[in-house]
């Protein structure tokens, strides 16, 4: 018998701004992405979590004036990579995306599972 399998905080990780020639509908496409994404996981009974939900309201309260400024640089994949560390596990979207390919390689590097698709993740019991 199978030990029950628990809820797992899960990174989603896909494209942001990849592809996107920084064009805030695509940027926006993107994002609605992982949120489907997230949500579709929360439905599962795993606890989704993105970079992006944490960091852009810290870009913004600290003073960003557009993507990839300083403010930006400082606060974007540094927050994303703190989370990495802390999930119990990785969902990998969407296209090519470097900062996503990131994710996924502290996923892997620590032996912690890295999911093509919310499918192939286990239900909590």
């Amino acid at each position: 018998m199978q030990p029950p399998i628990h809820p797992m905080m899960i990174l989603v990780a896909g494209p942001y701004r990849s592809g996107t020639g920084d064009d805030p509908a695509l940027i926006a496409a993107n994002m609605r992405a992982m949120d489907e994404a997230a949500l579709r996981l929360f439905r599962a009974g795993h606890l989704p979590v993105t970079g992006e939900a944490l960091a852009l309201p810290l870009i913004t309260t600290a003073g960003s004036r557009g993507i990839g400024d300083a403010v930006w640089d400082e606060i974007f994949h540094p927050i994303a990579e703190r989370l990495a560390r802390r999930c119990d596990a990785c969902l990998r979207i969407g296209g090519a995306s470097a900062g996503a390919d990131a994710m996924a390689a502290i996923f892997r590097a620590a032996g912690r599972p890295v999911f093509g698709s919310v499918e192939e993740i286990p239900r909590p019991a």
